[in-house]
């Protein structure tokens, strides 16, 4: 950054108020986008504010074009509310994305479940196949347990 807050290369920063009007659009699109594609939904207006505690109007108004300025208080308990442990849902693309592919796959989009999964399914075919060998091993033994060369 050049001084004055300015971005490095000579682009200009928007204005806070063009940051604030994107914020709220993105904040309204994400939320349109949550009531209508939750897992549990999808939900009316008042659907969801009746779960979230909150009233229609301020989702409404939180959802419109011009967007409103939600409270932290409102953004918490819709997230809560639809089971989003991240509030930064509705601040964040790629928070966003991702509590999205966890409600749509039931797991975290990373795809670490899967990954994990298949290494605990490697590990216990591992026991068992050492299993299978140590039974094998066992039961080539002599039978009253006398080792060989036992000459009393």
């Amino acid at each position: 950054m050049q001084q004055g807050g300015a971005p490095a290369g000579g682009g200009e920063r928007p204005s806070l108020e063009a940051r604030i009007t994107a914020a709220k659009a993105d904040v309204a699109r994400r939320l349109r986008y949550v009531r209508h594609h939750h897992p549990d939904g999808p939900f009316t207006l008042a659907g969801l504010a009746e779960r979230a505690g909150v009233s229609k109007r301020t989702l409404s108004q939180a959802e419109s074009a011009d967007g409103s300025n939600l409270t932290l208080e409102t953004l918490l308990k819709v997230s809560d509310s639809l089971g989003i442990p991240r509030p930064a849902y509705f601040l964040d693309e790629q928070v966003f994305r991702q509590v999205n592919g966890e409600l749509a796959g039931g797991g975290p989009a990373s795809g670490a479940p899967p990954a994990r999964v298949d290494q605990l399914s490697r590990m216990l075919s591992d026991i068992l196949d050492t299993a299978a060998r140590a039974r094998c091993a066992l039961q080539d033994l002599p039978a009253d347990g006398n080792a060989a060369g036992d000459g009393a």
